[in-house]
């Protein structure tokens, strides 16, 4: 159940820059701000480079943040903390990663890299309870017990995934970001784990941050969606919302590329190139709510513009 109340995560003008070469920055996450309630999907999407995987790698403490606050529950992920908070908020933020191929230790079993969270936070008491506890998780992803022993050259991608799953499970986390879980798994295989993901939430109450490319996937099992672009957030919208009345010329241009398996609408689509030189460049673009709950980047000029154009 989603609380439109209490909020879980809160990301204040958050900034990533990385130095390239003696002078120059790379700005990957620049001024970015939002929220995610307890109980919910929010969507981050974008091309390659948009810097959404970098948003969701320094709210997780992957990267420092260069400015800007991530606040859980209140309390900044960034700051200062003894080794026993880090710990503590570790297990209550997990991750699950993109390639499931290179985020598994080929040399451990799938028992000990399930294993690995529960042990680190002392969260069993014997081998016995820890065996359980991993054929429990493996069960709960859709796996066999009997897979504890192998390795995860054995499994496929879409195995893989789930034991990448169940290892950001195994210290029952509130939070879990999922780094384009899905992206590097056959088209076939990714509706399985969406919808594995899905009925996880459901039965164990998890909020997620979902972070991917493909937008029909995104709009599948989100609540709220962002929208990415060169490090800013362009657009942010109910999911429904977001999809029938796009405001922002990037978001167009993404959602025109979507196909759909209706060879009438494939034959007469028409795909919208994004011209970032049509923006008006007198001032500094703010995120504005253009509509309840849903908010644009742009100028005041622009403001007006866009609410003309949904008939505001």
């Amino acid at each position: 159940m989603v609380s439109k109340t209490e909020k879980i995560l809160e990301v204040k003008h958050l900034k990533k820059y990385f130095p390239a070469g003696r002078k120059s920055i790379i700005k990957a996450v620049d001024d970015v701000s939002f929220d995610i309630y307890k109980g919910e999907t929010f969507g981050l999407v974008g091309e390659s480079g948009s810097g959404k995987s970098t948003t969701g790698q320094t709210i997780i403490r992957l990267y420092d943040a260069t400015d800007g606050e991530v606040l859980f529950y209140g309390e900044n992920v960034h700051a200062k903390k003894s080794r026993a908070e880090k710990l503590k908020f570790n297990r209550k933020m997990q991750m699950i990663f993109q390639d499931p191929s290179s985020s598994l230790n080929p040399r451990m079993t799938v028992l000990d890299i399930i294993a690995e969270g529960l042990d680190v936070h002392h969260l069993v008491k014997n081998e016995r309870e820890r065996k359980e506890r991993v054929e429990q998780l493996l069960e709960a992803v859709g796996l066999n017990k009997e897979h504890a022993t192998r390795f995860p050259h054995e499994f496929s991608g879409g195995q893989r995934q789930r034991i990448g799953i169940a290892r950001a499970l195994a210290v029952e986390p509130e939070l879990i970001i999922c780094d384009e879980p899905i992206s590097a798994l056959d088209v076939s295989i990714q509706a399985q784990v969406v919808n594995l993901l899905k009925k996880l939430q459901k039965e164990r109450g998890l909020t997620y941050l979902f972070i991917a490319h493909d937008l029909s996937m995104v709009k599948y099992i989100s609540d709220r969606i962002g929208v990415m672009h060169l490090g800013h957030m362009v657009e942010l919208a109910d999911s429904e919302e977001l999809y029938k009345n796009p405001v922002h010329p990037y978001t167009k241009s993404l959602l025109s590329a979507i196909p759909l398996p209706d060879p009438e609408y494939e034959r007469n689509r028409k795909r919208i190139t994004y011209d970032p030189s049509i923006h008006d460049t007198s001032e500094e673009p703010k995120f504005r709510e253009i509509h309840p709950r849903h908010w644009v980047r742009c100028t005041s000029k622009e403001f007006e513009h866009y609410k003309k154009e949904l008939g505001q």
